[in-house]
Protein backbone atom coordinates (compact mmCIF):
# COMPACT_ATOMS: atom_id res chain seq x y z
CA UNK A 1 0.00 0.00 0.00
CA UNK A 2 1.50 3.34 -1.06
CA UNK A 3 0.80 6.22 1.35
CA UNK A 4 3.35 8.86 0.34
CA UNK A 5 5.39 9.71 -2.72
CA UNK A 6 8.56 11.79 -2.77
CA UNK A 7 9.93 13.00 -6.08
CA UNK A 8 13.44 12.71 -7.46
CA UNK A 9 14.45 12.78 -11.10
CA UNK A 10 16.43 9.53 -10.83
CA UNK A 11 14.45 7.62 -8.21
CA UNK A 12 11.06 6.25 -7.24
CA UNK A 13 10.50 6.86 -3.51
CA UNK A 14 7.38 5.73 -1.67
CA UNK A 15 6.04 4.80 1.73
CA UNK A 16 4.91 1.18 1.71
CA UNK A 17 3.31 -1.29 4.10
CA UNK A 18 4.20 -4.91 4.80
CA UNK A 19 2.72 -7.34 7.30
CA UNK A 20 4.27 -9.21 10.20
CA UNK A 21 2.01 -11.49 12.23
CA UNK A 22 -1.04 -9.71 10.81
CA UNK A 23 0.20 -6.23 11.77
CA UNK A 24 0.71 -3.64 9.02
CA UNK A 25 4.11 -1.97 9.35
CA UNK A 26 5.46 1.02 7.45
CA UNK A 27 8.70 1.51 5.55
CA UNK A 28 10.29 3.94 3.10
CA UNK A 29 11.15 2.28 -0.22
CA UNK A 30 13.54 3.95 -2.62
CA UNK A 31 14.69 2.50 -5.95
CA UNK A 32 16.30 3.57 -9.22
CA UNK A 33 13.85 4.42 -12.00
CA UNK A 34 15.45 2.40 -14.82
CA UNK A 35 13.94 -1.10 -15.01
CA UNK A 36 16.09 -3.99 -13.91
CA UNK A 37 17.06 -6.11 -10.92
CA UNK A 38 19.25 -4.44 -8.34
CA UNK A 39 20.93 -5.42 -5.08
CA UNK A 40 18.72 -4.68 -2.08
CA UNK A 41 19.46 -3.03 1.23
CA UNK A 42 17.66 -2.80 4.56
CA UNK A 43 18.43 0.58 6.16
CA UNK A 44 17.79 0.72 9.92
CA UNK A 45 17.14 4.10 11.53
CA UNK A 46 18.56 5.91 14.55
CA UNK A 47 16.38 6.37 17.62
CA UNK A 48 14.84 9.59 16.24
CA UNK A 49 12.42 7.64 14.04
CA UNK A 50 12.00 7.33 10.29
CA UNK A 51 12.83 10.98 9.67
CA UNK A 52 13.92 13.01 6.65
CA UNK A 53 17.61 12.46 7.40
CA UNK A 54 17.25 8.67 7.19
CA UNK A 55 15.09 8.99 4.07
CA UNK A 56 17.84 11.15 2.59
CA UNK A 57 20.42 8.44 3.30
CA UNK A 58 18.10 5.93 1.61
CA UNK A 59 17.94 8.15 -1.47
CA UNK A 60 21.72 8.58 -1.54
CA UNK A 61 22.13 4.81 -1.44
CA UNK A 62 19.47 4.26 -4.10
CA UNK A 63 21.37 6.61 -6.40
CA UNK A 64 24.17 4.04 -6.19
CA UNK A 65 21.85 1.55 -7.93
CA UNK A 66 20.50 -0.14 -4.82
CA UNK A 67 16.89 -0.76 -3.84
CA UNK A 68 16.64 0.51 -0.27
CA UNK A 69 13.94 -0.28 2.29
CA UNK A 70 14.01 1.70 5.55
CA UNK A 71 11.51 0.15 8.00
CA UNK A 72 9.81 2.38 10.56
CA UNK A 73 10.93 0.75 13.81
CA UNK A 74 8.19 2.69 15.59
CA UNK A 75 5.33 1.35 13.46
CA UNK A 76 3.95 -0.40 16.56
CA UNK A 77 4.42 2.77 18.64
CA UNK A 78 2.47 5.22 16.50
CA UNK A 79 5.06 6.06 13.81
CA UNK A 80 6.67 8.67 16.05
CA UNK A 81 9.41 10.98 14.79
CA UNK A 82 11.10 13.24 17.34
CA UNK A 83 13.99 15.64 17.79
CA UNK A 84 13.87 15.35 21.57
CA UNK A 85 16.61 13.13 22.99
CA UNK A 86 14.66 12.11 26.09
CA UNK A 87 11.63 11.11 24.02
CA UNK A 88 13.84 9.25 21.55
CA UNK A 89 15.47 7.32 24.40
CA UNK A 90 12.05 6.31 25.75
CA UNK A 91 10.94 5.17 22.30
CA UNK A 92 14.06 3.08 21.77
CA UNK A 93 13.69 1.55 25.24
CA UNK A 94 10.05 0.73 24.47
CA UNK A 95 11.04 -1.49 21.56
CA UNK A 96 10.83 -5.21 22.25
CA UNK A 97 14.08 -6.54 20.81
CA UNK A 98 12.73 -9.91 19.69
CA UNK A 99 9.66 -8.33 18.10
CA UNK A 100 11.78 -5.69 16.38
CA UNK A 101 14.07 -8.36 14.95
CA UNK A 102 11.00 -10.27 13.73
CA UNK A 103 9.70 -7.08 12.13
CA UNK A 104 13.06 -6.51 10.44
CA UNK A 105 13.04 -10.08 9.13
CA UNK A 106 9.61 -9.35 7.72
CA UNK A 107 10.97 -6.24 6.04
CA UNK A 108 13.86 -8.24 4.64
CA UNK A 109 11.54 -10.82 3.12
CA UNK A 110 9.28 -8.10 1.72
CA UNK A 111 12.30 -6.50 0.05
CA UNK A 112 13.58 -9.80 -1.33
CA UNK A 113 10.17 -10.42 -2.85
CA UNK A 114 10.17 -7.14 -4.77
CA UNK A 115 10.45 -7.77 -8.54
CA UNK A 116 13.23 -5.20 -8.95
CA UNK A 117 15.44 -6.82 -6.27
CA UNK A 118 17.97 -9.60 -6.81
CA UNK A 119 17.09 -11.64 -3.69
CA UNK A 120 20.50 -13.31 -3.49
CA UNK A 121 22.17 -9.88 -3.14
CA UNK A 122 20.73 -8.13 -0.10
CA UNK A 123 22.58 -6.39 2.72
CA UNK A 124 22.02 -4.45 5.95
CA UNK A 125 23.10 -1.03 7.15
CA UNK A 126 22.13 0.60 10.44
CA UNK A 127 22.97 3.67 12.48
CA UNK A 128 23.26 3.82 16.29
CA UNK A 129 20.20 1.89 17.54
CA UNK A 130 19.84 0.69 13.96
CA UNK A 131 23.48 -0.35 13.96
CA UNK A 132 22.85 -2.50 17.02
CA UNK A 133 19.91 -4.17 15.30
CA UNK A 134 21.97 -4.69 12.14
CA UNK A 135 24.57 -6.53 14.22
CA UNK A 136 21.94 -8.69 15.89
CA UNK A 137 20.11 -9.46 12.67
CA UNK A 138 23.34 -10.44 10.91
CA UNK A 139 23.94 -12.94 13.72
CA UNK A 140 20.48 -14.47 13.44
CA UNK A 141 19.84 -14.91 9.73
CA UNK A 142 21.68 -16.17 6.70
CA UNK A 143 19.28 -14.33 4.38
CA UNK A 144 21.65 -11.39 3.84
CA UNK A 145 25.07 -11.21 2.23
CA UNK A 146 26.73 -8.51 4.38
CA UNK A 147 26.13 -5.94 7.12
CA UNK A 148 27.38 -2.44 7.91
CA UNK A 149 26.92 -1.05 11.43
CA UNK A 150 27.59 2.58 12.33
CA UNK A 151 28.34 2.96 16.06
CA UNK A 152 25.80 0.38 17.22
CA UNK A 153 25.87 -1.26 20.64
CA UNK A 154 28.10 -4.31 20.41
CA UNK A 155 26.43 -7.60 21.35
CA UNK A 156 27.92 -10.33 23.57
CA UNK A 157 30.65 -12.54 22.14
CA UNK A 158 28.16 -15.39 21.83
CA UNK A 159 26.20 -13.32 19.29
CA UNK A 160 29.32 -12.28 17.38
CA UNK A 161 30.30 -15.95 17.18
CA UNK A 162 27.07 -16.59 15.23
CA UNK A 163 27.78 -13.83 12.71
CA UNK A 164 27.12 -15.43 9.33
CA UNK A 165 28.10 -12.62 6.92
CA UNK A 166 30.93 -10.10 6.40
CA UNK A 167 30.70 -7.11 8.74
CA UNK A 168 31.94 -3.52 8.49
CA UNK A 169 31.74 -1.56 11.76
CA UNK A 170 32.34 2.18 12.19
CA UNK A 171 33.16 3.92 15.46
CA UNK A 172 34.19 7.41 16.52
CA UNK A 173 37.08 7.68 18.96
CA UNK A 174 35.15 10.30 20.97
CA UNK A 175 31.95 8.23 21.12
CA UNK A 176 30.44 8.60 24.57
CA UNK A 177 27.96 5.76 24.06
CA UNK A 178 30.03 2.94 22.59
CA UNK A 179 33.01 2.18 24.81
CA UNK A 180 36.48 1.67 23.36
CA UNK A 181 36.90 -1.60 25.25
CA UNK A 182 33.78 -2.98 23.55
CA UNK A 183 35.12 -1.99 20.14
CA UNK A 184 38.38 -3.75 20.99
CA UNK A 185 36.38 -6.78 22.13
CA UNK A 186 34.58 -6.81 18.78
CA UNK A 187 37.91 -6.79 16.94
CA UNK A 188 39.29 -9.60 19.06
CA UNK A 189 36.12 -11.70 18.84
CA UNK A 190 35.93 -11.36 15.05
CA UNK A 191 39.53 -12.56 14.88
CA UNK A 192 39.01 -15.34 17.43
CA UNK A 193 36.09 -16.84 15.52
CA UNK A 194 37.64 -16.15 12.10
CA UNK A 195 34.82 -13.90 10.97
CA UNK A 196 35.05 -11.72 7.88
CA UNK A 197 34.93 -8.35 9.54
CA UNK A 198 36.59 -4.96 9.68
CA UNK A 199 36.41 -2.22 12.30
CA UNK A 200 37.23 1.40 11.48
CA UNK A 201 37.70 4.00 14.23
CA UNK A 202 37.89 7.71 13.39
CA UNK A 203 39.95 10.09 15.56
CA UNK A 204 38.04 13.03 17.07
CA UNK A 205 34.69 11.74 15.79
CA UNK A 206 31.74 11.52 18.24
CA UNK A 207 28.73 9.26 18.32
CA UNK A 208 26.44 9.79 15.30
CA UNK A 209 29.25 11.42 13.31
CA UNK A 210 27.48 10.53 10.03
CA UNK A 211 24.28 12.44 10.83
CA UNK A 212 24.59 15.69 8.87
CA UNK A 213 21.26 16.92 10.25
CA UNK A 214 22.88 17.24 13.70
CA UNK A 215 25.67 19.74 13.27
CA UNK A 216 26.84 19.33 16.86
CA UNK A 217 28.01 15.78 16.11
CA UNK A 218 28.51 15.67 12.34
CA UNK A 219 32.13 15.01 11.38
CA UNK A 220 32.42 15.59 7.62
CA UNK A 221 35.82 13.95 7.14
CA UNK A 222 34.82 10.77 8.97
CA UNK A 223 31.42 10.71 7.28
CA UNK A 224 32.94 11.09 3.82
CA UNK A 225 35.45 8.30 4.39
CA UNK A 226 32.85 5.99 5.96
CA UNK A 227 30.53 6.55 3.00
CA UNK A 228 33.30 5.69 0.56
CA UNK A 229 34.17 2.52 2.49
CA UNK A 230 30.50 1.54 2.78
CA UNK A 231 29.94 1.78 -0.97
CA UNK A 232 33.12 -0.21 -1.66
CA UNK A 233 31.94 -2.86 0.82
CA UNK A 234 28.58 -3.16 -0.93
CA UNK A 235 30.30 -3.30 -4.31
CA UNK A 236 32.38 -6.22 -3.07
CA UNK A 237 29.63 -8.26 -1.45
CA UNK A 238 26.45 -7.29 -3.30
CA UNK A 239 27.62 -6.81 -6.88
CA UNK A 240 30.12 -9.62 -7.41
CA UNK A 241 29.92 -13.39 -7.42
Amino acid sequence: MVTEILTDDDLNSTMVEYEVEGKALSAFLCRPKPPGRYPGLILIQEWWGLNDQIKGVAQRLAKENLVVLAPDLYSRLGHVVTQNGAEAAKLADALDADQTLADLLGALRFLKGAPEVAPERVGLVGFSVGGAYALQLASRTSEVQCAVAFYGEIPPDSEIEKLAVPLLYFHGEEDGWIQKQDVQRLKETLKKFKKAGAVKTYPNAPHAFFNDARREVYHPQAAKDAWKKTLAFFDKYLRTG
